[in-house]
């Protein structure tokens, strides 16, 4: 075991964009764990749009100061433990932030089934692959022959929700940025058709890709895509809120969509926002239905794996920026 805990921390909170010198490298004893907890080694960590919402102020976890460690949830391996319930080589998803050790207390830490590859309990099997199911399902609600879009949709909860909405028997359209994404989607993917949020007439485009309207939009970017979609949606339409990464990096918007509530009324729409843990109960049965899918070769995972702590600062502002195809990761250890 090393000698030294290498950290990612906050130099500052940002003013405008991310930039690298938003964060500093530093070194720290590693951690000695106390009663009930273990030593966790980190091995991949997850970059996630919500990274960025966090150094905005408090959201579903507290918010983060200058001088703080980066936080982030990782893929870990348990080296030393004092709880019964977790051994040395468990591995298990937990909040280790952006560092190769971390002490946390076992009794909030489960360990995770030994499938391969390990990436996949950080993208299908994780965070990304379960909020794609229960968005979908249980808040966008889908019908078979329904028309379902989702932005974002080559990135990691994005290019899942495609796929099971196929997989659903829905029509499915996926909005990313770029002729190139769009063609992945459309060709690996099995998305019928793509719309590139980045050509002029969103808009135009948004119609000529859904005539008849929407009945689910999946929402990961707010903003400008997320009002096309909003005045395009069909009476008693459904939107599952996922996330507003257009808003995340940068300044806030001048306003908001305008008309909305009148919108909402005349044609009775749903907007839901949820976050993944909302629905805990139902983990066990829905990892089950997508290993099913993967291994049936229904679902294609695309990942997006980087190597080096270091480079998490610049994996993050490229994630921002939409450099990744799938489910964007790093590789500590």
């Amino acid at each position: 075991m090393a000698q030294t805990n290498r950290q990612i921390v906050l130099d500052h909170l940002p003013q405008g964009r991310l930039t690298p010198s938003t964060f500093r490298q530093t070194e720290s004893a590693v951690p000695t764990p106390g009663e009930g907890d273990v030593l966790l080694r980190t091995l991949y960590v997850s970059l996630d749009a919500a990274n960025r919402a966090w150094m905005q102020g408090a959201t579903y976890r507290a918010a983060l100061a200058a001088g703080d460690v980066m936080a982030g949830g990782a893929l870990a391996e348990v080296v030393q433990s004092n709880s019964p319930d977790l051994a040395p080589g468990d591995r298990v998803f937990a909040d280790t932030g952006w560092q190769d050790y971390a002490v946390l207390k076992a009794k909030h830490l489960h360990k995770l089934p030994a499938l391969e590859p390990v990436t996949h309990l950080l993208s299908v099997y994780g965070v990304a692959g379960l909020t794609a199911y229960f968005g979908l399902l249980e808040c966008g609600q889908p019908r078979a022959g329904e028309t379902v879009v989702v932005s974002a949709a080559a990135g990691s909860v994005g290019s899942i929700v495609g796929q099971i909405a196929k997989i659903k028997g829905c029509r499915t359209v996926g909005i990313a940025g770029g002729a190139a994404k769009c063609d992945l989607l459309v060709r690996e993917l099995g998305f019928d058709a793509a719309v590139d949020y980045k050509a002029d007439g969103l808009r135009r485009a948004l119609r000529g890709a859904c005539p008849d309207g929407i009945d689910v939009y999946f929402d990961n970017v707010g903003g400008d895509v997320f009002e096309a979609c909003l005045f395009n949606m069909k009476t008693h339409g459904r939107i599952a809120c996922c996330g507003a990464v257009s808003q995340y990096d940068g300044d806030a918007p001048a306003h908001g969509p305008r008309g909305v509530p009148g919108l909402i009324v005349t044609k009775r729409l749903t907007l839901r926002g949820f976050i993944v843990s909302d629905f805990d109960a139902h983990r066990d049965a829905a990892l089950a239905e997508l290993k099913g899918w993967v291994e049936s070769g229904q679902l294609k995972v695309r990942e997006d794996v980087i190597a080096g702590l270091e480079n998490l600062p610049a994996a993050l502002i490229g994630l921002l920026a939409g450099e990744n195809i799938g489910k964007r990761m790093v590789k500590v250890a």
